[in-house]
């Protein structure tokens, strides 16, 4: 074997090393990724102010690539009125780590009040993730932190297609 082959191989698998090593980081960091945040929203249902007015909390743990999602709804005495619990998959992050976009392929809904009583929320959340599926059967949603306070564990977030507004605690 010349030298010059030798160099060249000796290039060719230098170069595939550094980029398996690099395959293998990127893998280790995105299976250590960790998000949870637990959000409140105050709910009022315009056509009917004062007369079911309630609050959203929202629980949002991500371990690696799954996701568990959940939407509870309570009444303003602390009655508990309705759940929503799906789970899925992370399919991406914006490179500032605001914009996650994930894909739901489980949601088991528990109403426990009579169907007048649920909030317009619940009831849209379920009409729209029944119809928002893509052809696999995921539905896509998104979570977008709009500001964050690193400080106090704190961030505004929106969460879509439910068009959510929510105060959430950062949980390390």
């Amino acid at each position: 074997m010349s030298k010059g082959y030798l160099c060249m191989l000796a290039a060719v698998l230098s170069t595939l090393v550094i980029t398996i090593a690099g395959v293998i980081r990127v893998m280790g960091e995105e299976s250590q990724r960790t998000l949870m945040m637990n959000c409140s929203s105050e709910l009022f249902d315009r056509a009917r102010i004062g007369e079911h007015d309630s609050y959203l909390l929202v629980d949002l743990n991500m371990q690696g690539n799954s996701v568990q999602l959940n939407y509870r709804y309570f009444d303003i005495q602390g009655k508990i009125l309705s759940m929503v619990a799906m789970s899925g998959e992370l399919k991406s992050v914006s490179a500032d780590n605001r914009l996650y976009t994930l894909n739901m392929h489980k949601k088991q809904e528990s109403v426990l009040v009579a169907r007048e009583e649920l909030p317009s929320h619940f009831k849209y959340i379920s009409y729209i993730s029944g119809l928002n599926t893509n052809d696999k059967g995921k539905q896509g949603l998104s979570v977008e932190i709009l500001d964050k306070d690193d400080t106090n564990d704190y961030a505004i977030v929106l969460f879509q297609p439910s068009n959510t507004v929510c105060g959430c605690r950062l949980m390390q």
